[in-house]
C-alpha cells in the first residue's frame, strides 16, 4: 500500500502499522467508521457502518445524506476507525492513556449503480455486523434498492497506530503509593432480546448464537487466566 505524508505517524511512529494484514485486521474488527470530508471549506466528519471488501470500503444510507452526496462526487475522504480496548490507568494524571488500535485511510468514493453490485455491497456491510445474518432475512426489494445509495471507497492510502501494555510512568513515581495498571474494556454482547413483535416458536439465529458462543469462549479463557493468576 502507497505511504506518503499525509499517512505516514509522526507522534510516536514506534506505534504504526503500514502492512495490509494489520490494517485489514484492524478494519475488520471494528464496527463503526468515521468519514471525513470538507464542503466549501467547512470540514464534516460523519459516523457511519461500513464493510470491507479487500481495500474497498463500503458505506451506504439514504440518497438525502450530506455525507453520500459527497462523496459520490469523488471530493478526497478520510476515513477512520478505532477500538479502544483498555484505560491505561498511571501514577501520575500526565501519564493516564488507552491501549487502542485505530486505522485512517485516505481515498475516493464512487457510487455504485448496477443492481447486483450494489446488492453485493449492501450483503457485504450486513456480513461485517454479524456474520451469517444475510441469508437468515429477506433480500432487499427493487425499490428498497432504489431507495438506497451505495458508495465504493478505494483505499489510496492507510496506516494503523496501536498501543498495547502498561503505563510509562517516570522512574520517580514508581515508589508513589498509587495502584497502576490496565483496565480492559472489551466489548461483550448480552442476552439477545426477542422483538415483541416475533411469532412465538422462532428460536435464536444461527448468526446470533455463533456470535454469543465466541464471546462467550474468550470470555471464558479470560476468567480461567484471572483465576489461575489469583492462586499463583
Amino acid at each position: 500500500m502507497n505511504i506518503t505524508g499525509r499517512s505516514r505517524i509522526k507522534r510516536v511512529p514506534k506505534r504504526a502499522a503500514y502492512d495490509t494484514e494489520t490494517i485489514h485486521s484492524i478494519l475488520d474488527a471494528a464496527f463503526v467508521a468515521h468519514a471525513g470530508f470538507t464542503v466549501n471549506q467547512q470540514p464534516f466528519v460523519i459516523p457511519t457502518i461500513y464493510g470491507r471488501n479487500a481495500d474497498k470500503l463500503y458505506l451506504h444510507g439514504s440518497p438525502a445524506s450530506r455525507m453520500l452526496r459527497e462523496l459520490q462526487t469523488g471530493v478526497p475522504a478520510c476515513i477512520a476507525v478505532t477500538i479502544v480496548d483498555a484505560l491505561v490507568l498511571a501514577r501520575s494524571a500526565f501519564h493516564h492513556s488507552m491501549n487502542y488500535r485505530s486505522v485512517v485511510a485516505f481515498g475516493h468514493a464512487r457510487m455504485i449503480q448496477d443492481a447486483a453490485r450494489k446488492t453485493e455491497a449492501l450483503r457485504i456491510i450486513s456480513e461485517h455486523i454479524l456474520a451469517g445474518r444475510w441469508d437468515e432475512v429477506r433480500s432487499p426489494s427493487e425499490k428498497e434498492l432504489k431507495a438506497t445509495e451505495v458508495l465504493e471507497f478505494s483505499i489510496e492510502e492507510a496506516s494503523a497506530k496501536i498501543r498495547t501494555g502498561h503505563p510509562i510512568d517516570d522512574e520517580a513515581d514508581y515508589a508513589l503509593p498509587v495502584w497502576a495498571g490496565i483496565l480492559p474494556l472489551p466489548v461483550l454482547p448480552q442476552s439477545p432480546i426477542p422483538d415483541p413483535g416475533s411469532p412465538e416458536g422462532i428460536g435464536v439465529p444461527a448468526s446470533v448464537r455463533s456470535l454469543l458462543g465466541a464471546f462467550r469462549s474468550d470470555t471464558d479463557e479470560l476468567r480461567s487466566m484471572d483465576s489461575i493468576a489469583k492462586r499463583s
